[in-house]
């Protein structure tokens, strides 16, 4: 009888698209930026500015349109930083841990460090 593997227990991600985080590990150590898009399914972050990757494409007829990806070239843009690497900054501009509390039934993300509500 072959045995199947059991797929990752997936959890909710505290950090949303928005939001200012600093990375804690990596080459962009120290360096703070915007969420701009989330990979839940990877646990993975693009930040603003941050692990800048260059990707070399070739141009692409498009009638009319002169945006990068219609020139070609080498384009530098933002690559997956994973969840773990990086800590959410509270209003002050503080690293804190995200905790979960309930306010009536709905869920409201919470600043460990400080206590202020995030959302």
């Amino acid at each position: 009888m072959a045995r199947t593997a059991a797929a990752p227990k997936r959890r909710t991600l505290k950090i949303r698209s928005g939001d200012q985080v600093e990375v804690i590990s990596g080459k962009d150590r120290g360096k703070t930026g915007r969420v701009l898009r989330v990979d839940p399914k990877k646990e993975r972050l693009y930040i603003e500015g941050l692990n800048m990757v260059k990707r070399h494409t070739r141009p692409q007829p498009v009638a009319g349109a002169q945006t990068q990806a219609a020139l070609g070239g080498v384009i530098e843009r933002e690559g997956p930083v994973h969840v773990s690497n990086v800590m959410l900054l509270d209003a002050k501009g503080k690293r804190t841990r995200v905790g979960i509390s309930r306010e009536d039934g709905a869920r409201v993300r919470v600043a460990k460090s400080s206590g202020a509500k995030l959302d």
